[in-house]
């Protein structure tokens, strides 16, 4: 399988087909997304137990003969200002460094129940506040197209592990309209 042409369409019809398992693209988006994240520095953080556990209740559901959702087994991004429970979450700010959430956001929750398998969190604008993507206090993200620009937004961390092709969806937010 390769990661960075998979769509959405083509992740459900790759596990429909028994092409892969969800477990299979789990270990492989987690692998190829830690392999390229030195070059972008677009995640902060990596969730392979919690994204193994999601990828495992699809291929049950699919083994049993059930929908799998509308996001079964894709590997999913999300912006580091989204709470994920047992999961840092440090809004790109030193003062959050160690902070883990005893919940996840409603978004996250829906991701999952949608079957959305999360590998990790984005690199973004220290509490989403800017439009280059520079002013993480993990450093700045690096456009994947051209090392030497930046991917823009406070959500470039999302935006570049899609253009990198390291997740096939990622959520981001909108804070000041840099996503519009």
């Amino acid at each position: 399988m390769n990661i960075p042409s998979l769509t959405i369409d083509e992740v459900k019809e790759g596990l429909g087909k028994r092409s892969f398992s969800a477990t299979e693209l789990a270990r492989e988006a987690l692998r190829f997304a830690e392999a390229e994240n030195p070059k972008t520095n677009a995640y902060l953080h990596f969730s392979p137990e919690r994204a193994l556990a999601a990828a495992s209740r699809v291929d049950e559901k699919l083994a049993r003969g059930e929908d799998a959702g509308p996001l079964g087994g894709v590997p999913i991004a999300v912006k580091d200002v989204i709470l994920t429970k047992g999961l840092k979450t440090t809004c790109g700010s030193k003062l959050l460094a160690n902070y883990i959430p005893p919940y996840d956001a409603t978004a996250v929750i829906r991701i999952e129940q949608a079957g959305g398998v999360i590998i990790g969190k984005t690199n973004c604008d220290e509490f989403a506040i800017g439009s280059s993507n520079e002013n993480s206090a993990f450093g700045p993200v690096r456009n994947p197209v051209a090392t030497d620009r930046v991917p823009g937004g406070s959500s470039g961390g999302s935006a570049a592990v899609l253009a990198q092709g390291t997740a096939v969806a990622s959520l981001g937010s909108d804070t000041g309209g840099s996503i519009r």
